[in-house]
């Protein structure tokens, strides 16, 4: 069989954590601020994979609104006992600065598809938690532990607490049982036993260019813990020319035949600037037990581009077209941020979507923004609004975006004496400040009624926006921009601190409080073979 391409989950999904049930394999990625919370994916063979479900869809499981950029839900761990689904999550609150906010929950679901529970708190000690099912019924809960006194940085190691189901608590002594390697920054715990030893899987190094797969085993669940010999078992960090980047934060499956495979998140880097507008995404490795009972990743450490797994792949579906129409409801490749009352921000009735105006496409609690993964480096979009603001206030239209500090934005909206105009915006990357740049300052004049066509074109490092009146051919606006800048490289942090990608959707704002809305037709999003590179063949 042809090898598979990675990554087998392309566009932003981070954190990979897979279980096997049955026949089934299973990946859970993480989703920060947007909304509905945690994707959940399928697959029979490794290679193909289906999105389907996201677990948190009610405030009782988690509220959003509020919340800084790439904070939220973070790096779920997916697991089963034999008779239910586990999932594990923290609702981070804040992340910057020398103090976070990192509650920690579990919910159980008899299937994937649900019905999920509410969450039972476990604790707000760090993030990244895991939860392993012992061979004796217990279960222990794991995260890496957050000290706000250690500087520069805050990760003191993992720490290990028993979980009891029927009291929906920790109990017990809590210990910090690893403290990582000299890579630093240890997190994204996970358990496994085989053999007689206890393996503990973490993430060092952080998520970017130094990020790392590390492994230490103990006889005991409680440590001490020895290193790998090799120390990282996974890693592009002294590998700047490796396709896949960014390579860390892994899970391990085995499939019925007794073959194991490690997924991990990693990013694709284009431009001499090394920018990821994918985000981070997963991958799948090889794997294999030596008579010495470590694991080692075939051809590893550096990551491979080509894996072979049990089944193959047909790419068709990956470049074809999206014509998303919205008759039967929002398509689920779409997401928003931050609310679980999704009824104030957009709704489907009439068959098409509707955005109702509610605060700035930079606000951190309630916007009208629906969109979905950028998952190509080249690609067409366009829409179909309808929108009649009165003033400058008054915004809608298509939008590439990252964050609030970090998107492009061609709206329909109007001059202070009601002509309605074209607003081109963007704010590249000017963390902290969030401003925005006009390079077309004093708009567009168009008519006061009618439709606007508005598109974008992406051919690797460059976007494109234009516009088109009723019966008339598309027309250029703007200057051509840089699009790797919707990047976790341009996100508005420095290093390990912006952790998502880039969207391409639709939005609305009504800064006068008037919930003006607006009406889109449709959203296409056409994926572009503009040259053949190691990624994209």
């Amino acid at each position: 069989m042809p090898p598979v391409l990675n990554p087998i989950l392309p566009g932003f999904n981070a954190d990979p954590s897979i279980v096997r049930v049955g026949e089934y394999y299973y990946i859970a990625t993480s989703t920060f601020e947007w909304w509905p919370g945690v994707q959940l994916f399928q697959s029979k063979d490794l290679a193909n994979w289906e999105l389907v479900c996201r677990p948190l869809t009610r405030k009782t499981q988690a509220d959003l609104r509020g919340e800084p950029d790439s904070c939220g839900i973070w790096a779920p761990c997916l697991s089963h006992d034999g008779d239910q689904f586990w999932l594990v999550y923290t609702d981070v609150k804040r992340k910057d600065g020398s103090f976070k906010d990192t509650h920690n929950y579990i919910i159980t679901a008899p299937s994937i598809t649900g019905p999920w529970s509410d969450p039972v708190f476990a604790n707000s000690s760090g993030f990244d938690p895991s939860l392993f099912h012992d061979e004796d019924g217990k279960k222990w809960f794991m995260n890496m532990s957050s000290d706000h006194r250690r500087r520069p940085l805050w990760f003191s190691g993992i720490i290990l607490q028993e979980f009891d189901p029927k009291a929906g608590k920790l109990v017990g002594p809590r210990k910090n049982v690893f403290q990582g390697t000299d890579i630093g920054l240890v997190e994204g715990p996970h358990i496994y036993k085989r053999n007689g030893w206890y393996y503990l899987l973490t993430a060092e190094g952080g998520t970017a260019y130094g990020h790392a797969c590390t492994l230490a085993r103990s006889r005991s669940i409680w440590g001490p813990y020895e290193v790998h010999p090799d120390g990282a078992i996974l890693t592009s960090r002294d590998h700047p020319l490796a396709a896949l980047q960014r390579a860390g934060h892994g899970d391990i499956v085995d499939t019925p035949e007794g073959r194991t495979y490690l997924v991990h998140l990693a990013g694709r880097p284009v431009s001499q600037d090394r920018r990821c507008p994918l985000g981070r995404e997963t991958a799948i490795q090889e794997a294999y037990w030596k008579d010495d009972d470590w694991l080692y990743i075939k051809d590893g450490p550096v990551p491979s581009l080509y894996v072979d797994v049990p089944g193959t792949r047909d790419d068709s579906d990956y470049w074809a077209e999206q014509g998303y129409t919205f008759e039967n409801g929002l398509h689920k490749d779409f997401q928003w941020l931050r609310t679980p009352e999704p009824e104030r921000i957009f709704s489907t009735e009439g068959g098409k979507l509707t955005l109702f105006g509610r605060e700035s496409i930079g606000s951190w609690f309630e916007q009208a923004l629906v969109a979905r993964r950028q998952t190509h480096f080249s690609f067409d979009a366009e829409t179909v609004v309808e929108f009649a603001p009165e003033d400058e206030r008054q915004y809608a239209g298509l939008t590439v975006y990252y964050s609030r500090f970090n998107f492009f934005y061609l709206a329909v909206s109007a001059h202070a004496d009601g002509q309605r105009e074209l607003q081109l915006m963007s704010s590249e990357g000017s963390y902290p400040e969030g401003k925005l740049s006009a390079p077309v300052p004093m708009g567009v004049p168009i008519p006061n009624t009618g439709k606007v066509r508005l598109l974008v074109s992406v051919r690797g490092s460059d976007m494109q926006f234009q516009y088109a009146l009723d019966g008339e051919a598309p027309k250029d606006i703007g200057p051509v921009y840089n699009a790797t800048i919707v990047s976790d490289e341009c996100g508005g942090h420095l290093a390990h601190g912006a952790f998502t990608g880039s969207f391409v959707g639709v939005a609305c704002s009504d800064m006068n409080g008037l919930v003006l809305p607006a009406t889109f037709d449709y959203v296409k999003y056409r994926p572009v073979k503009y040259r053949t590179d190691r990624y994209e063949v």
